[in-house]
């Protein structure tokens, strides 16, 4: 949800059509792990070129899928932003996140430093959510 429309279509996918996805993904998968729907590039995409509220995206895919655990990627201290914030802020998005909805907070950091996680990792774990730590890779496929 997250990852496909951020990369296929531009972040250009309205709303109505994720959360009407959200109710097919509910029903049809039902013992799906997770749905990586929010964080990234969509959180700030959603507001400047779509004219929506990613935190209203966020509570209706919430309430489509509610047996399915919803997924975030965090960009560790750039948040879902794309400057490094001070600890407080990012302590405080986590935080509203979780509230929101988020259970499963994907995070990392573009140089593999742990140190830029680390208040994300923490303010997750204190949230009582999942965090998943990650690094960036590229291979050569061929």
């Amino acid at each position: 949800m997250r990852d496909a429309h951020q990369s296929l279509l531009a972040t250009r996918m309205r709303s109505y059509d994720i959360t009407r996805i959200a109710r097919a993904y509910s029903r049809g998968l039902p013992n799906l792990f997770s749905l990586e729907c929010w964080g990234g590039a969509t959180f700030d995409v959603s507001m400047r070129f779509l004219n929506e509220d990613p935190w209203e995206r966020l509570a209706k895919v919430r309430e489509g899928a509610p047996n399915i655990l919803t997924q975030m990627l965090l960009r560790g201290s750039n948040g879902v932003g794309y400057t490094n914030y001070p600890d407080n802020v990012v302590k405080f998005f986590v935080a509203e996140a979780a509230k929101g909805g988020v259970d499963i907070f994907r995070v990392f950091d573009c140089l593999n430093w742990v140190e830029n996680m680390r208040v994300s990792l923490d303010a997750v774990l204190e949230a009582n959510k999942v965090a998943e730590g990650v690094i960036c890779y590229t291979g050569d496929l061929f």
